[in-house]
């Protein structure tokens, strides 16, 4: 079987992965806000219905539905294991954030994006050069520096807490399954179609968890940022898509990784302009330190070039 190979154009691919980084950065916030008021598998079903609903109708209008003659056995397998690995991502997550804590669920969920580079760099040959090596080892050290106090949580904790810690770390390894197998995709899908695909997918794989009837008892600051969670679901995860098709798997993971950063970032401004919405987070110079050295490892793995 012959892998995807990238077209080369590695500014576009920069450009849509910061683009799913800023989205995935704010959308932690409105989240939060929404699991107030609806279960997180509602949440999670309602999601990708609406993904599905508008992508489906921007392909129906513009006549560029997928044919099922597109689908191979092979393409047809990995869309299935995209679709199954990226529902499982969201399920094990979810759990264990309620048997852990956010804080905690942020910190491990970040190998996601480490194992996606590894796995760019073992399934699609892709090739550090030295001076990324050593922005791995320094993004490695800036987010045991940022993340300090929640990995000391992690060594002392016990039972449920470390049960739940294992659910995160292999919904990290499902979600890079995903993403690989969406890369391969690419070979004989676009990424409007393998994204349709999969949506339409999860949305029936989560049909049996979710509570249609809660929605309609939302109010309507409730249901606009359940809509904006489900818009952002689709521009998101588009993006990262398209970003695969420009650009290596290792690179876009490193720049992924900058998501936290975005995340406690906006905290922080909402928590200073609607205080009563979201508590802000505990920065202290050393996070800032680490958040520092997360962005400089990011870049010497992004942006350096192979001669």
């Amino acid at each position: 079987m012959s892998l995807h190979q990238n077209s080369g154009h590695w500014r576009l691919g920069l450009t849509l992965s910061l683009i799913t980084v800023l989205l995935w950065g704010i959308l932690p916030i409105a989240l939060a806000l929404i699991m107030r008021s609806l279960d997180i598998y509602t949440v999670i079903w309602f999601r990708f219905l609406v993904s599905f609903v508008l992508l489906a109708s921007y392909l129906g209008v513009r006549g560029e539905l997928p044919k099922l003659r597109q689908l191979d056995s092979t393409a047809g397998k990995l869309l299935a294991i995209a679709a199954i690995m990226l529902t499982a991502n969201y399920f094990l997550f979810m759990q264990g954030v309620a048997l852990t804590s956010p804080a905690n669920a942020e910190v491990l969920i970040q190998l996601a994006t480490l194992l996606l580079g590894l796995g760019g760099l073992v399934i699609f040959h892709e090739r550090y050069t030295p001076q990324q090596w050593f922005g791995v080892g320094v993004l490695i050290c800036g987010y045991i520096v940022f993340f300090r106090e929640q990995l000391a949580n992690l060594i002392t904790a016990q039972g449920t807490y470390i049960f739940g810690s294992g659910l995160i770390v292999l919904a990290a390894a499902v979600w890079a399954i995903y993403a690989l197998a969406q890369k391969q995709l690419l070979q004989s899908l676009s990424s409007p179609h393998i994204m349709m695909m999969i949506y339409g997918e999860s949305a029936i794989l989560l049909t049996p968890l979710a509570k249609p009837g809660a929605i309609f008892q939302l109010n309507g600051f409730d249901l606009g940022i359940l809509i904006f969670c489900g818009i952002n679901t689709l521009i998101a995860y588009g993006a990262f898509a398209e970003s695969l098709e420009h650009w290596e798997a290792s690179r876009v993971s490193a720049v992924l990784a900058l998501a936290p950063i975005v995340t406690l970032i906006s905290v922080e401004l909402v928590a200073i302009f609607t205080p009563t919405l979201i508590p802000p987070e505990n920065i202290t110079l050393i996070s800032i330190l680490g958040a520092g050295l997360v962005v400089a490892g990011s870049m010497a793995i992004a942006l350096k070039q192979r001669k």
